[in-house]
């Protein structure tokens, strides 16, 4: 059996592209996955370390706002999109597929649209609660569509065929210990808050941040806080710490970037982030409440639609940037520290969002999709 998966952009789409292909593996190790996606995008760093087969196709989307360099870059999208078609085609053609599965991203348009065409077995899966553009097109002419959650099933436009499962999220999440983790980073009794932006940082959120920490640093009995600024906000912060007068506090702990995210999920009562699909799956899975600043900068404003799931059932308070201040945030963490039990309670509430089987959902309805179609019986 042969399966090409198309994904790319962002971590949001690749990671439950890899989590997909591997739960596949797991059920049919004989199975052959293949990866479509952009030479230059992060997606085949990210495959290629797992060792699979990838297939360049170059799908660029088309910029908004007017400038000599976007002109230059929507001729590029221009071309891109006339030479994918038959790109896709061809790829196709030498993979011979049994099943292709969108998960987000242009590259993943050309790919499944030519799919389905063909009558290869098709599906793919939405992450937000928003729909990109992309998968809403996709939506009307794949066998399945995977919804991460039950805002996104009508705007799909699908929903006869539509299943929610939620958004798989990394196995090493659902082997922490808390009181371990707490233990390795010597937390004591502290309230632990845990903020970060991205792997590159976002600058208002490093901003606001170290307003927050320049208040956290008169309590270094109760609070921990640790921050990763980002790669390009290294240099800002650590300006930052120096003229609000935090730095070297020893309860304020910024580095670049968390290597393990899923112990210091285990460790922390508050998360302050950005509202990627990813990001509140695993604050969902963990149970942790959250402060929530969406990104602007996004598509269809999905980040903000992500995050009112969360704080429709109070388990997430929403910041919104263009209101964002740092006594906006501090004030916001002091309220919630200040009710005995909010954090709990709000972490409850996230995790009854959680989605834990979302593999094991998944890979149950792609199981019942290659028999109908008579893949594996054969």
């Amino acid at each position: 059996m042969r399966i090409l998966i198309a994904a790319g952009g962002t971590a949001g789409h690749i990671n439950p592209a890899l989590a997909i292909a591997g739960v596949i593996k797991e059920n049919c190790p004989d199975a052959e996955i293949h990866f479509a996606g952009r030479q230059q995008g992060m997606e085949y760093r990210l495959v290629t370390a797992k060792g699979y087969p990838f297939h360049p196709i170059e799908v660029t989307g088309f910029q908004r706002s007017f400038s000599l360099n976007n002109i230059k870059r929507n001729i590029q999208a221009v071309w891109n999109l006339v030479t994918s078609t038959p790109k896709a085609s061809q790829m196709l053609k030498e993979i011979k597929p049994d099943l292709v599965i969108g998960c987000g991203g242009y590259v993943s348009g050309p790919v499944v649209r030519m799919a389905a065409k063909k009558g290869i077995a098709t599906a793919i899966h939405e992450q937000n609660a928003f729909p990109g553009v992309t998968n809403k097109l996709l939506a009307k002419d794949v066998d399945v569509v995977f919804a991460a959650v039950d805002a996104a099933v009508e705007k799909l436009g699908a929903v006869d065929k539509t299943v929610v499962v939620g958004n798989p999220v990394r196995p090493e999440l659902f082997q922490q210990n808390r009181q371990e983790a707490r233990g390795q980073i010597g937390v004591g009794n502290r309230t632990v808050i845990l903020s970060f932006g991205g792997s590159l940082g976002a600058r208002r959120i490093n901003e606001v941040v170290a307003d927050l920490a320049a208040w956290e640093k008169d309590f270094p009995d109760k609070i921990l806080h640790i921050h990763a600024t980002g790669s390009r906000g290294v240099e800002l912060f650590d300006t930052l710490a120096k003229e609000k007068g935090f730095a070297g506090c020893e309860n304020i702990r910024a580095q670049e970037y968390i290597e393990d995210m899923p112990r210091m999920l285990a460790a922390a009562d508050l998360v302050i982030s950005r509202a990627g699909a990813l990001t509140l799956a695993e604050l969902e899975c963990m149970g942790r409440a959250s402060v929530l600043i969406p990104s602007p900068n996004v598509a269809e404003n999905h980040q903000y639609h992500n995050a009112m799931e969360l704080k429709k059932v109070n388990a997430a308070v929403v910041l919104e940037e263009k209101n964002l201040t740092g006594q906006a945030l501090v004030d916001t963490v002091k309220q919630l520290l200040a009710e005995p039990g909010k954090l709990e309670e709000m972490g409850m509430a996230a995790k009854g969002l959680s989605q834990p089987d979302s593999l094991e959902r998944i890979w149950a309805v792609l199981k019942d999709l290659l028999n109908k179609k008579g893949i594996l019986t054969r």
